[in-house]
């Protein structure tokens, strides 16, 4: 069993429990609590009695714990952990969201999907109902850390993002199905030549003018230029970058 060639650092912890006694189908997300580096979390994993098998910090650097090999101390959970890759996430944000940053989370899709495609997982799915999850019901296979203690990891941000992080690392793995063509997406798009000021750090880059389209990571702020409009699923204007990246929400940015 190998380990992902994605990883920047390495500091194994004593903190584990030696081989697994299940194969690898499950990924289970975590936050840091914190804005740790990927030294400063290896660290940590030293002398705290738990672990995790990854860990992505602020930058996207990967660092690796665990061996996916074994069992990590993660969820407090002996059958999740056997099962489970587990992954901690830094926070650029505290309380309450607990937000993550946009080079943590394009590294978490890409650390998650390389998970997937070495241990034969064709595909993520999130449940909605705590049930599903933890009894891998209805081909659930992904699981948070609340779902077997009393916490709030993974934290809002990314507890309300994982169907988007299951559909992401699907269209890695190109088992994200194609949207549906609706009337918006099937009427020819406006034409527009204007430039549009991006002032968040978490605007997804869509394929298409929609949310129904795989996303494509995330958009760094400055000024852009949209060469035409649309109207799409989530927002209420979408308008596609003069670099041929792909299509951003318009709710979001200011004309200029």
């Amino acid at each position: 069993m190998s380990n992902s060639p994605l990883v920047d650092y390495v500091k194994r912890s004593p903190m584990h429990s030696g081989p697994r006694n299940h194969s690898i189908d499950t990924i289970t997300i975590h936050h840091m609590a914190g804005n740790l580096t990927a030294e400063t979390c290896g660290q940590v994993f030293q002398t705290r009695q738990a672990s995790t098998n990854y860990g992505v910090d602020g930058k996207g650097r990967v660092g690796l714990y665990v061996d996916e090999a074994n069992r990590s101390w993660s969820t407090a959970n002996p059958a999740n952990d056997h099962r489970a890759v587990n992954i901690e996430v830094a926070n650029c944000g505290g309380a309450p969201g607990w937000p993550v940053s946009g080079a943590a989370y394009n590294k978490l899709i890409e650390l998650a999907a390389d998970i997937c495609r070495r241990n034969g997982i064709k595909k993520l799915v999130w449940g909605a109902a705590k049930a599903d999850r933890v009894g891998h019901r209805n081909g659930c296979n992904m699981t948070v850390h609340q779902d077997f203690m009393a916490t709030s990891c993974p934290g809002p941000y990314l507890l309300g993002k994982m169907p988007q992080i299951a559909a992401d690392v699907n269209a890695k793995l190109g088992t994200g199905e194609e949207p549906p063509v609706t009337a918006d997406a099937a009427a020819p798009p406006d034409k527009a030549g204007c430039q549009v000021r991006v002032s968040v750090d978490d605007l997804y880059i869509r394929s298409g003018p929609g949310t129904n389209w795989p996303q494509r990571g995330f958009i760094p702020r400055g000024v852009y230029t949209i060469v035409e409009e649309a109207a799409g699923q989530g927002a209420k204007r979408w308008g596609k970058l003069k670099s041929g990246a792909g299509w951003i929400a318009l709710d979001w940015v200011k004309k200029e």
